[in-house]
């Protein structure tokens, strides 16, 4: 197997590895790790609304009711 350089993945600022070469933990700029959990949790929403597009929307009383909640 061909050793794993930390210039094959981008943002990747180190590879930590065991005694036999594998990989088991990644270095990345705070920055690039923001970036990366916003592009996830982006995925996410996209994906749940998806999921949803072809429901009918609620009023405001509808959802409040759906969830049982007083209006206050």
């Amino acid at each position: 197997m061909t050793p794993t350089q930390s210039e094959d993945y981008p943002f990747v600022k180190e590879l930590v590895t065991d005694e036999s070469g594998q990989v088991r933990q990644v270095v990345l700029q705070l920055d690039d790790y923001r970036h990366l959990l916003q592009a996830i949790e982006d995925q996410g929403l996209y994906q749940a609304m998806q999921q949803v597009k072809h429901e009918k929307p609620l009023s405001l009383a509808e959802a409040l009711n759906a969830l049982d909640v007083d209006k206050d």
